[in-house]
């Protein structure tokens, strides 16, 4: 039975190509999304900028400016809502250069259909709990003198990382996949000047103890 279109979860798709707009619109109306396509970042800002839609999925290599860029215009970490970014020519340094940049994670193309799917509803539902649990986080309030301050996100893995989760539960927990989850990792430990899991760990510890 189709849902109800004023229940539908709405999603942005962001891509120059038509096949690709049509296809990903196919593909997410059958999974019970609301599809709204766009051809480039001028159009998306417009909109996005006075609607926030439950999902976004930008493509990096769009005329004008880059899916990076308008990332950057859309303030990705703290947008509330999910952006996944989307590429032809994935590679580690742009999906880590996005994902500092407030993207939720990074979709390689060709995928198939249901993968995506699966994806943004794991997303989109691991997202809302997230901000229900924002207030009430333990690693929120902790400061950590002389060090470049974390982003929302890094303190959510960080939440994660100190309660003993592994990459994988954290990944389940946030939406997002190991490998982000590593790469958040990695980016705090440089932050913080972490040696090692266990140091990361004795300096959270102390700041909560000075907090």
């Amino acid at each position: 039975m189709a849902e109800d279109p004023a229940t539908q979860r709405e999603i942005f798709v962001v891509d120059d190509d038509p096949a690709v707009r049509d296809t990903l619109s196919l593909v997410l109306s059958a999974g019970g999304y609301q599809v709204i396509c766009f051809a480039d970042g001028a159009a998306l800002l417009a909109v996005a900028r006075t609607r926030t839609p439950d999902c976004i999925l930008l493509d990096v290599n769009i005329p004008g400016k880059s899916g990076l860029d308008i990332l950057k215009e859309l303030s990705g970490e703290d947008y509330p809502a999910p952006i996944f970014m989307i590429s032809g020519q994935g590679d580690i340094a742009m999906a880590v250069t996005a994902i500092k940049n407030g993207a939720l994670d990074f979709i390689e193309k060709p995928c198939r259909g249901t993968e995506i799917v699966a994806r943004l509803d794991e997303a989109i539902g691991a997202y809302a709990r997230r901000q229900a649990e924002n207030s009430a986080s333990r690693t929120a309030s902790l400061h950590f003198p002389g060090r470049e301050p974390l982003t929302r996100r890094e303190r959510e893995v960080l939440e994660q990382f100190t309660s003993g989760a592994s990459n994988k539960e954290a990944g389940r927990h946030l939406g997002i996949s190991p490998r982000t989850i590593e790469d958040h990792r990695a980016n705090i430990m440089k932050k913080l000047g972490a040696k090692n899991a266990a140091d990361l760990i004795r300096i959270v510890m102390t700041a909560a103890r000075g907090s």
